[in-house]
């Protein structure tokens, strides 16, 4: 399990364990908020393709599927 602290993911690099369509390398490139200010999705910026997908921040937590930064 990453830690993670969800308020500085922004700008982050993950690399995905199981790349799909050649996508390996992705970056964070927004955080989505509540009004309370608390983080509840991001958007994933694939980096080859620029293909962007939001997603729920705890899918990074996992890291039989993701790890942090481009390895």
């Amino acid at each position: 399990m990453n830690r993670i602290n969800p308020a500085k993911l922004l700008l982050s690099k993950w690399t995905a364990a199981h790349p799909r369509h050649k996508e390996k390398h992705f970056l964070v490139t927004e955080l989505f908020r509540d009004e309370e200010g608390t983080v509840l999705d991001i958007e994933l910026q694939a980096i080859l393709t620029r293909r962007a997908e939001r997603l729920p921040w705890e899918t990074l937590k996992n890291a039989e599927d993701w790890k942090i930064g481009w390895k």
